[in-house]
């Protein structure tokens, strides 16, 4: 699956939870549940001595101060609903006191 930048922002929007690239800066700061994203890495794939193609590695990180199965069914509805096969994991943040739901997914960047 190809998106664009901003065709990643939009499908982070139609969760309808406050959202940010990579963090929320201090005078933005939210109260949660709220989202943050992130694209940290790629995967490129070589072929004939080049770059034959590149992945972006996809986060989107949900936090909560609870835990919440139907807000997490409402981020993975949103992300199956645009083709994503993702893997997720969950950790108690506790300096925090947050629930990371971290869904990590590749998207071809372009």
């Amino acid at each position: 699956m190809t998106m664009t930048y901003a065709e990643i922002k939009a499908m982070i929007h139609e969760i309808d939870l406050p959202c940010a690239y990579d963090h929320f800066g201090t005078e933005d700061a939210v109260d949660p549940p709220f989202i943050v994203w992130l694209m940290p890495e790629t995967n490129p794939f070589g072929a004939d001595d080049g770059m034959y193609f590149s992945a972006s590695a996809l986060h989107v990180e949900l936090y909560t101060d609870v835990k919440s199965p139907a807000l997490e069914l409402q981020v993975e509805t949103v992300l199956k609903e645009h083709g994503f096969f993702y893997e997720k994991s969950e950790v108690w943040i506790a300096t925090e006191r947050m629930y990371e739901v971290l869904y990590r997914m590749e998207v071809a960047y372009g």
